[in-house]
């Protein structure tokens, strides 16, 4: 038998109240595991020590005393599990208060403009394809390899004509000019 069996058994083997097939379950179990034999006389100590203490008798005439005041208690009527408490008949009162007061509450309903939340449809389905797409690049990783923009004057300083130095954007923005653009 196992240890977690025995200690269930062990009390009713000491007491003496145990059968003969669980007496002999536990005496072998005894002698085969030091740790229960241990806890059984831990509980024979325990008991003897018990046996040494006094009982304790009631007091002269205290069977008497109780007994007087048993019967003096006023009996309760079949009827009187009927009777609420006061607590009780409160809190149902706050209830049903409640629920009048919550039914009886005019309801504020905003007309649904069915016009115009189908066209708020149209437009979400609409922009379906660029949320894809942005979600697609916010999450690709590539794009945070690429250097820094540069800013608009290292662009200008980089775009220039091998011929005449000027810039590309100058050379637009005078041609503009020149053609009253």
């Amino acid at each position: 038998m196992s240890c977690e069996k025995i200690e269930k058994s062990l009390v009713s083997y000491l007491d003496g109240r145990a059968s003969e097939r669980e007496r002999a379950a536990v005496e072998g179990h005894l002698k085969a595991c030091a740790e229960c034999r241990e806890r059984a006389e831990e509980f024979r100590r325990l008991w003897s020590a018990m046996a040494e203490v006094p009982a304790a008798e009631p007091s002269f005439g205290f069977d008497a005393r109780l007994r007087q005041r048993i019967a003096s208690e006023p009996r309760r009527k079949l009827w009187a599990w009927m009777v609420p408490s006061p607590r009780l008949a409160a809190s149902v009162a706050l209830l049903v208060g409640l629920a009048v007061f919550v039914s009886l509450r005019p309801r504020h309903v905003q007309p649904v403009n069915t016009q115009a939340s189908s066209e708020e449809q149209f437009q979400m389905i609409k922009d379906l394809g660029v949320l894809e797409n942005y979600d697609v690049l916010s999450n690709f990783d590539a794009l945070s390899d690429l250097p820094a923009a540069q800013s608009s004057e290292q662009q200008e300083e980089k775009q220039t004509d091998p011929g005449t130095g000027e810039s590309w954007n100058r050379l637009a923005t005078g041609v503009r000019a020149s053609e009253g653009i």
